[in-house]
């Protein structure tokens, strides 16, 4: 027959590690930078007339990296925040909003998709067999589960930016074989629409901005 000491100290034991557990798995949830208004960053563009504005901040030095669990930046993707702020009294729809990345030598390259990030993270060329098949769906589940939250949870989702508001979140570009992507880049971004569906002009911003930009004291 247990001693009821010792089964209190076994309870209270397991409760600590589950305590642990759970403390450990909120930390590792990935938590989106908290956005200023875009015309706050160095790198934006904004349209008076429209009231629209859009900034930029490349996460491109491991110290501002360090939120992501996953080094993109090792694999390939440069992750640029991207804050759009509607100073209108009306809203505008990002339904059909589209971003490009264009290179110092005039090479295009579109945000990427999450299926993007989730080919390149999951590695299948490690196992040395060639797949001459198209890319199987299940490739996201070799992708762990953490990566897939973040992934999830960074993504530039809005729909929308409510009237005197501003909605933020991170876009991708594969930027693999380019060793300086920001140097003489711009970033265009397109497809945005006010309340009567009318497009916007497009937005352009060169990344100079962000890379002449004095830096902050500590």
């Amino acid at each position: 027959m247990s001693h009821p000491s010792v089964s209190r100290r076994c309870v209270a034991l397991i409760s600590t590690i589950l305590l642990v557990s759970l403390v450990c798995f909120a930390a590792k949830q990935f938590v989106l930078p908290t956005p200023k208004a875009a015309e706050s960053y160095p790198a934006h563009d904004a349209h008076s007339s429209e009231g629209v504005a859009v900034g930029l901040d490349p996460y491109d030095m491991a110290d501002k990296a360090a939120i992501f669990s996953v080094h993109y930046m090792d694999e390939g993707f440069l992750p640029i925040f991207v804050v759009i702020t509607n100073n209108g009294d009306q809203p505008i729809s990002l339904t059909n909003v589209a971003a490009q990345f264009v290179t110092v030598d005039r090479s295009k390259i579109n945000r990427a998709t999450e299926d993007d990030l989730y080919r390149r993270l999951a590695h299948p060329s490690a196992s040395g067999k060639a797949n001459p098949l198209p890319w199987p769906k299940k490739v996201k589940g070799a992708v762990s589960q953490q990566a897939q939250d973040e992934i999830s949870r960074s993504q530039f989702a809005a729909k929308a930016v409510e009237p005197h508001s501003t909605q933020s979140g991170f876009m991708f570009f594969d930027i693999s074989g380019i060793s300086t992507p920001l140097a003489g880049a711009t970033f265009f971004l397109t497809g945005v629409n006010d309340s009567k569906g009318n497009e916007l002009m497009y937005f352009e911003i060169p990344l100079e901005k962000y890379l002449s930009a004095p830096s902050k004291p500590n």
